[in-house]
């Protein structure tokens, strides 16, 4: 068979997107598939077993339809676009989710479907209720609280509260986290699945939680009401309050439910009861109030029969997989517990570590510090003791200067007494000298009166030696000059020795006279130069004891 033979046998393929609460997946079908081959085909993909809660859904002309399981899928109604889209979404939600939801990924589904209805406010919800979900939302998503990890503002991109509760209440967003994450903290230990079972337990509870509502009328006046459809049963609401009920049908207690057009009756099982009709606006819609009623009442009976072998097995097994789970769990909460505690332990031990180094570097601190401590105090002690050598040495200095000045004082004073002997002596001496010079004053005058005297008398002598002269030798007169010696020897006679001896006594005499005032004088000049020194020494002595005052 050729290539080309192959070819024109493979089957005709449309393209599906299956699009989840939280991912889009992609398929080709034959065109000759059932809305169960596809259906199954996403089931397997995903992993799920329950596939009883689950559908395919997609809009048309406004409204939303399921895909029907025993009709082809190219033969019903659907969108005419490539590749077509199929919401795959929870159709038939469970009594009791705690029971009935065995696999984790089906727990997963319906977490993720619940929580979005309750932020889009399909279901409402107390702002009470939405915080403690919200808390579980994020234990799920996070994991455990760590405020070292989980600062402030990490849920800032995390949508977990309706908008009706932030218009409601003028909080902060950091209010709404602070609130959020006081519940957060409080579930530490708790593992995503446990709560994502947590957050469906409580959601279960709501009472729009799994109601499909639809318009109705009770008569063909059109009173508007409206109709739900959930696991219990069928509830007739009024138009305002989707909460409260009017009138509930229990499947338990209805008989049968039959849609003839755009009329639907509920018969109940007593058969005395009024048999309840109403009329909806369109036939799809009758037709899928009526397959909701179908389904949700078969799982109903279903429930309460005993469970088949598959379910059984499921049962078994997600009994065993909780069982494994919470093992897991708890061996993961020991290790983690353990890792923590290794980890205080580690963290103390580095604290402690660190404490020691600190206290080391302290001590290695404390101890340079003493080392500079005893460095300066011997470089202190050095410098007092060169101080105190210093102030031996001045006061040993001070001292001999004490004692010196003491001398010195002893000194001034036998010098000043001294000097006063010696001022006292000078005075005698001057006293002495002016004595001794009045008294060679008077012997210079007697002496001086003699000379003139004699000199009067050499003149007189002379006067007379000349008038002789005269008188003998007349001719002498007129040459005065010349005189031979040897006749003045030859006729002088012995009164002319004698002049001349007196003449020689007038010279000696003159003499000694003069040499008599030179001594003098020169005896005045060194008494002078004497009086000089003591005064001298009289003022130095004044000003060192004037310093000697000042000093002390």
């Amino acid at each position: 068979m050729s290539i080309r033979g192959l070819k024109k046998k493979q089957p005709k393929t449309f393209k599906v997107r299956i699009i989840t609460v939280d991912a889009e997946m992609e398929f080709s079908c034959e065109m000759k598939w059932k809305g169960k081959d596809l259906f199954d085909l996403v089931c397997r993909a995903l992993g799920l077993r329950e596939t009883w809660f689950f559908g395919l859904q997609y809009t048309i002309k406004g409204m939303c339809t399921w895909l029907k399981m025993d009709k082809k899928v190219l033969d019903q109604e659907i969108p005419k676009e490539d590749p077509i889209s199929f919401h795959f979404l929870a159709k038939f939600y469970p009594e009791k989710v705690e029971e009935e939801l065995l696999q984790e990924i089906t727990q997963h589904l319906f977490f993720l479907q619940v929580k979005k209805q309750i932020l889009d406010e399909e279901i409402y919800c107390s702002p009470e209720a939405t915080v403690l979900l919200a808390s579980y939302a994020v234990q799920a998503k996070y994991g455990d609280y760590d405020p070292n990890f989980h600062e402030p503002g990490f849920l800032a991109h995390d949508e977990l509260l309706p908008k009706r509760v932030l218009r409601q209440y003028q909080l902060t967003a950091e209010m709404w986290e602070e609130k959020i994450t006081a519940w957060y903290a409080e579930h530490r230990g708790i593992a995503r699945d446990e709560a994502e079972m947590n957050y469906l337990k409580i959601a279960q509870d709501l009472e729009m939680y799994g109601v499909n509502y639809f318009p109705i009328a009770q008569n063909k006046n059109h009173t508007d009401l409206l109709l739900g459809v959930d696991a219990k049963g069928i509830h007739i609401y009024s138009i305002n309050n989707r909460f409260s009920p009017n009138k509930s049908f229990e499947w338990s207690s209805i008989r049968n439910i039959s849609c003839s057009e755009k009329e639907l009756t509920i018969k109940p099982l007593d058969k005395k009861a009024e048999v309840f009709k109403f009329f909806s606006s369109q036939l799809k819609v009758n037709k899928l109030i009526f397959q909701l009623c179908i389904g949700n009442h078969d799982l109903f009976m279903r429930r309460r029969k005993v469970d088949s072998i598959e379910i059984q097995q499921m049962k078994a097994q997600a009994r065993e997989e909780k069982a494994r789970k919470k093992m897991e769990n708890q061996r993961l909460a020991r290790e983690k517990q353990l890792r923590e505690e290794a980890e205080r332990a580690k963290e103390e031990l580095e604290r402690r570590l660190f404490q020691l180094e600190d206290e080391a570097r302290q001590a290695n601190e404390a101890l340079l510090r003493s080392q500079e401590a005893a460095e300066l105090l011997a470089e202190k002690a050095q410098i007092a003791e060169e101080e105190a050598k210093l102030l031996a040495q001045n006061a040993a200095e001070a001292e001999q200067e004490r004692q010196r000045l003491e001398i010195t004082a002893l000194k001034s004073k036998e010098e000043k007494r001294l000097m006063e002997q010696k001022m006292r002596e000078a005075e005698l001496i001057a006293v002495k000298l002016v004595k001794e010079s009045d008294r060679r004053a008077k012997e210079a005058e007697h002496l001086k009166q003699d000379l003139h005297e004699a000199r009067e008398a050499e003149r007189k002598a002379k006067q007379k030696l000349l008038d002789i002269t005269r008188l003998n030798y007349p001719h002498m007169a007129k040459y005065p000059q010349y005189c031979p010696g040897d006749s003045r020897d030859a006729t002088f006679d012995k009164g002319s020795i004698k002049l001349d001896l007196k003449d020689i006594d007038l010279k000696r005499l003159s003499f000694e006279i003069e040499r008599e005032r030179l001594d003098y004088l020169e005896k005045s000049r060194k008494f002078e130069d004497r009086l000089k020194e003591l005064k001298s020494e009289i003022h130095a002595l004044k000003l060192e004891e004037k310093q000697a005052g000042l000093c002390s």
